[in-house]
């Protein structure tokens, strides 16, 4: 089941992305990239929400559903 988590990007004054997200307590990621990014903390993201079912600490996420919106970042 797929779950939607809100990620805060922001561009560093060193070149590279932080994300982090009030969802998932730890999660603090950066990345070259807005992309590379994303990715990291998804993997994050997965791996601290296994850690805290078990040590029985619940994140409440939503689900997603059948429509959504989705921001798509593009380069112009």
């Amino acid at each position: 089941m797929e779950r939607i988590l809100n990620i805060h990007i922001e561009k560093l004054p060193e070149g590279v992305y932080l994300a982090t997200s009030e969802s998932v307590q730890g999660l603090v990621v950066q990345g070259r990239t807005v992309i590379e990014t994303i990715e990291i903390a998804r993997d994050v993201a997965k791996k601290l929400i296994e850690a805290q079912k078990d040590r029985e600490i619940v994140t409440e996420l939503p689900i997603v559903s059948e429509i959504f919106d989705y921001p798509l970042i593009i380069g112009a």
